[in-house]
């Protein structure tokens, strides 16, 4: 699990729920107070399935999924850039067709097929433009996500407001029993609760992070572009590994040691040959 939507997430709920109970209000009661979770819930809900079409709802799981886990899953940008430097040598010394078997054991499915394209011998331009439209179509794919968070996090709060309407309403009915108007009142007031906290807790962070965790992979397929294309084109592994190096941050550099490139003499007693 991701540990700053874990952390921040208990943060907030921590801190939300004891400045509750410090002001003296009894936790158990905004659980109890079923009409106004069903508004803001099926309300919110109910609004944002209108807004998407049913593929996206129904990916919502996968949505928050991710958020919980983040890129875990995916090897890091210096884990990417010592394969590529590796991948980079053989090719100096043996020939590109050498990384048809290397290519295989890439478990990247983009990473795999851009190696594969470079190892067929299609035409740099053309590769880089399939891979690069496929980044883009996946960024566009990301955004949906992003949205329904983000939509839902709109809807939450005026749900809310209808919700503490419909209490007033029903509380102003009973002007006639003042004691039951306290009660009535507070009870109006937690479904406003419910519609804030969810969009500002929940849902809007969920699409704020689903944003940020698309940046984070998008850069990350642009970063192998880059080392295929010049893998294909031939560059020096060292001017390989200083380039990709420069997409991390100096402090996630010194944490893995990139091998030093092979000696390039074994390529240049190639050309001689």
């Amino acid at each position: 699990m991701e540990k700053g939507t874990l952390i921040g997430l208990s943060v907030c709920v921590v801190g939300v729920f004891g400045s509750a109970v410090l002001h003296g209000i009894n936790i158990a009661f905004l659980f109890m107070e079923i009409g106004s979770i069903l508004i803001v819930f099926a309300g919110c809900i109910g609004a944002t399935m209108i807004s998407y079409p049913m593929e996206a709802t129904s990916n919502v799981t996968k949505y928050f999924q991710k958020v919980m886990k983040g890129n875990s899953d995916e090897a890091s940008a210096m884990e990417t850039i010592n394969v590529i430097v590796k991948l980079t040598n053989r090719a100096r010394s043996e020939g590109l067709l050498a990384l048809e078997d290397e290519a295989k054991s890439i478990e990247d499915p983009f990473f795999r097929k851009g190696i594969e394209f470079a190892v067929d011998g299609t035409d740099p331009e053309a590769l880089k433009k399939t891979l690069t439209s496929e980044v883009v179509a996946m960024r566009e794919r990301h955004k949906v996500g992003q949205g329904w968070f983000t939509q839902a996090g709109v809807f939450a709060p005026t749900f809310g407001i209808i919700g503490a309407v419909f209490g007033l309403m029903a509380t102003m009915g009973h002007l006639d029993a003042p004691a039951e108007v306290g009660h009535g009142i507070a009870g109006a007031f937690v479904a406003t609760f419910w519609g804030v906290f969810l969009a500002n807790a929940l849902f809007l962070p969920m699409a704020h992070k689903l944003k940020q965790l698309s940046t984070i992979e998008v850069a990350h397929k642009m970063l192998i572009i880059e080392g295929i294309m010049a893998i294909q084109a031939g560059v020096s592994p060292r001017v390989v590994e200083e380039l990709l190096k420069s997409h991390v941050p100096p402090g996630e550099r010194a944490e893995v040691v990139v091998p030093s490139a092979v000696s390039e003499a074994p390529a240049a007693e190639a050309e001689a040959a």
